[in-house]
């Protein structure tokens, strides 16, 4: 039990390492195409690499942001943006395959092959944004989710509240209050507290107390 958090870790940490070394492969393939495609395409050879980061970097910072706004009203914009970048990326990969792949190739097998890299691109960098969010399992959570021994709770009964000023002004006294302080809390002359605490111990006269209640100012 004690080594799960530390074995998660690892497994978390392996995955991780294992979706960023797949996502930096994609990455440079797609890279690498598009910047010859922006070649090809006219763009100086100075300017050219900028803009595979501009396709493929939308894809990676709008996943970021899909994942962070997951659940609110405004995700819909960087899934806009996540679904454009990909449509744009796959199939500029795809026509750069098809222009500069062999006359012996079909056209078809090369823009298959080249798409797969900015996909993979697209769901390695989602895969690594949900797993760096993962948390363990705190140890709440897992006495919640593992199943546990029924065990009957009898309830405890709670006390009964006080039902007149007297017994009021006895609980709160017990409380540290002062005489005055439960005078004006229960409505009645401080003197008539001072006879309730009094006569605590006298059942007699608690009584008596208890009959001319009514009557003190």
């Amino acid at each position: 039990m004690n080594g799960q958090p530390q074995v998660r870790r690892f497994v978390v940490g392996t995955a991780i390492a294992g979706t960023v070394f797949i996502a930096i492969g994609a990455f440079w393939l797609s890279f690498t195409a598009l910047a010859d495609l922006a070649r090809r395409s006219g763009i100086d050879d100075a300017q050219a690499w900028a803009w595979p980061l501009i396709v493929d970097g939308i894809i990676v910072v709008a996943t970021v942001a899909v994942v962070a706004l997951a659940g609110q009203r405004t995700a819909w914009y960087p899934w806009l943006l996540l679904m454009a970048g990909a449509l744009v990326s796959v199939t500029a990969n795809a026509i750069h395959a098809i222009v500069a792949a062999d006359a012996d190739v079909p056209a078809v097998l090369a823009a298959s092959v080249a798409a797969v890299p900015p996909l993979v691109l697209l769901a390695i960098t989602h895969l690594t944004v949900v797993l760096t969010r993962a948390r363990p399992v705190g140890p709440s959570e897992q006495s919640v989710a593992e199943p546990a021994l029924a065990v009957e709770v009898e309830p405890v009964a709670e006390a009964d509240p006080p039902t007149s000023g007297r017994e009021l002004a006895v609980v709160l006294r017990d409380e540290g209050w002062s005489n005055k302080r439960i005078a004006r809390h229960v409505g009645v002359h401080p003197s008539t507290v001072g006879r309730w605490l009094g006569a605590r111990t006298s059942p007699i006269a608690i009584t008596a107390t208890a009959d001319t209640e009514g009557t003190q100012p």
